[in-house]
């Protein structure tokens, strides 16, 4: 009896282990017929920000290796400084707290204007002449001369590009400005007086980004300019200047302000030496600055002559504002963290409107490292 228990028990367990084989190959092949191609997935996945494409991951085994040979991460841009006397220009990655060197001397008496794509727009006071420099291939793209006495110069595109056109502006009057502009290949500047309805001075400490088809260019008292190359039309738009705390109210506080555009969207950062950044993204629809108390992973690199931002960083970068100041002998970039609301490193508070406007830049990246010393 007991005999034919035990066999009874014997065959009923292999039969619960045979079940749980079946059980399990149709899993396979449901999960298999289910899977999509690994050329489509890789489609998929390429198209997904470094946030979405790190969720995605998290799937399955297969969506891993997919994700991770699909996975493009930014670079952040180089800080590059001028140097008051010889040709040897430093050249800083932020990522890699590392220093690098390049002899230019074909640079020598130029300084900085404005940089955009690798490029660098570099104007000589002596000579008046104004022309593009690409370090890293040290090829030179000259422009017709123009005076630059007080107003500052931005570009579109890099040199190279067929939609490639420079703009400045000055005041000839409170509510008269002259705009100028030029292409590459061109013999001379175009230069259009236009009226303001608001009153409009030009400095070297106004802000210029060139956004979706426009320039926009901040002045000193908050006043936004914006000119439409392709329309060739000049207006002072009734946006409200940022508001700014009542402690900002001190010495140079007009000096220490940024802008930078990305994707279609314009911010600006106010700096102060007695508190923390403010940051304000433009509201285009209402005609508003909108504080930010996050980047939303962005980062911000902000210079006087050209700020940049960056999305899709690895790191620890993300959500900060880099400014163009190292400390420690080169090892540490300053920079605020949003999420920590400090300064890095610690009591890096800088009266920004008391430093050189034109001794670095923010520039792309080299595609290696054969051409540094």
């Amino acid at each position: 009896m007991a005999g034919r228990r035990r066999k009874k028990m014997k065959l009923l367990s292999e039969t619960i282990r045979d079940n749980r084989r079946v059980l399990k190959v149709q899993r396979d092949e449901q999960l298999t017929q289910s899977q999509l191609p690994t050329e489509l997935l890789e489609g998929i996945l390429s198209q997904l920000s470094l946030r979405d494409n790190i969720r995605a991951s998290a799937v399955c085994r297969e969506w891993l290796a997919v994700a991770v040979s699909v996975r493009m991460a930014n670079k952040p841009p180089w800080l590059m400084f001028f140097p008051k006397f010889g040709d040897l220009y430093e050249f800083y990655d932020p990522s890699q707290r590392k220093t690098y060197w390049l002899e230019l001397p074909e640079l020598d008496g130029s300084r900085i204007c404005y940089a955009k794509d690798g490029w660098l727009l570099l104007y000589n006071p002596r000579t008046q002449s104004v022309f593009f420099c690409c370090p890293y291939t040290r090829e030179l793209i000259s422009l017709p001369s123009l005076e630059l006495m007080y107003q500052i110069v931005a570009f579109s595109a890099a040199p190279t590009s067929p939609s490639c056109i420079l703009f400045t502006v000055k005041h000839v009057s409170p509510t008269v400005v002259a705009v100028s502009t030029c292409r590459p290949g061109e013999t001379e500047w175009t230069t259009v007086n236009y009226q303001n309805r608001l009153p409009f001075v030009s400095s070297i400490w106004n802000k210029l980004v060139y956004c979706q088809g426009l320039f926009y260019c901040l002045s000193l008292t908050g006043w936004l300019g914006v000119y439409d190359p392709e329309k060739s039309t000049w207006a002072v738009h009734s946006v409200p200047p940022p508001k700014c705390p009542e402690n900002f109210f001190v010495k140079n506080w007009w000096k220490g302000k940024f802008m930078a555009e990305h994707n279609g969207d314009i911010f600006v950062i106010y700096t102060c030496s007695a508190i923390n950044p403010v940051i304000y993204k433009l509201d285009q629809a209402n005609k508003v600055w909108e504080e930010m108390q996050t980047l939303g992973g962005m980062a911000l690199f902000a210079n006087f002559l050209s700020s940049h931002a960056r999305t899709d960083l690895l790191g620890t970068m993300r959500n900060n504002v880099y400014f163009s100041k190292v400390r420690f002998y080169g090892k540490r970039c300053v920079s605020y963290s949003l999420d920590n609301g400090r300064y890095y490193p610690r009591k890096q508070r800088y009266d920004w409107g008391e430093q050189d406007p034109f001794e670095s830049v923010w520039i792309e990246p080299p595609e290696d490292l054969t051409t540094f010393l």
